[in-house]
């Protein structure tokens, strides 16, 4: 009984090891709907501290942007 037991526990172990998990590593992510008059540069500078250029940079790659033209209601991630 006990060796049943070893064998279900370890199967269960090897199961979760090999199964995919969020390390959370790269961090939450927000959504964020473009208001009238906003820029990425007004975006950046209220939502994060530091380099506000990094951070508009951050902003342009997490959403694909080419530039930084953005429009109100549109839905950006915010990484």
């Amino acid at each position: 009984m006990f060796a049943k037991i070893l064998l279900i526990a370890a199967s269960f172990l090897v199961l979760w090891s090999v199964t995919p998990h969020s390390s959370g590593a790269h961090g939450s992510k927000q959504l964020y709907r473009v208001q009238p008059y906003d820029t990425l540069w007004t975006i950046a500078e209220t939502r994060y501290s530091g380099d506000v250029s990094r951070a508009i940079w951050q902003i342009e790659q997490a959403n694909h942007l080419s530039g930084a033209d953005i429009r109100p209601g549109q839905v950006l991630v915010l990484p």
